[in-house]
């Protein structure tokens, strides 16, 4: 009796470590802020030192908003010719914040309205996507 109890016990307590292990855990790889904004941007004149430089300037005085907690801010990488592969865009500005809430406050935000204010005659296009994490 004392063995098929200790055997019994023994599934048991490797059926609860196999369900620990299969519980969905964030990656150490996976970002912590939970909502993300990715915008694309196509300027107007996008050799133009200056217009460069005061879209630059724009997007640097977006970063003083406490909402974001981390970001991105690139042109496209050079990475081959491919049908899937869009770099006809001049920046890529991605955006995390911890919620939808964070989010919200950064669209009416005085900084991003000053920036928007600012900055959209530099542009021609502009694309979002924004993505909540699962």
């Amino acid at each position: 009796m004392k063995t098929k109890t200790f055997f019994q016990i023994a599934i048991l307590f490797v059926a609860v470590l196999a369900l620990n292990a299969c519980q969905q855990k964030p990656s150490d790889r996976e970002i912590t802020p939970r909502f993300s904004h990715h915008v694309f941007f196509w300027l107007n004149n996008p050799d133009d030192p200056s217009d460069r430089a005061a879209f630059e300037k724009g997007i640097a005085e977006l970063l003083e908003i406490p909402e974001i907690k981390a970001y991105h801010f690139g042109t496209p990488a050079h990475t081959g010719e491919r049908g899937v592969v869009d770099a006809s865009y001049t920046y890529s500005f991605l955006v995390f914040y911890d919620d939808e809430a964070g989010h919200d406050i950064y669209q009416d935000h005085p900084l991003h309205l000053k920036f928007i204010d600012d900055c959209k005659h530099l542009w021609s296009k502009v694309l979002v996507y924004d993505s909540v994490t699962k």
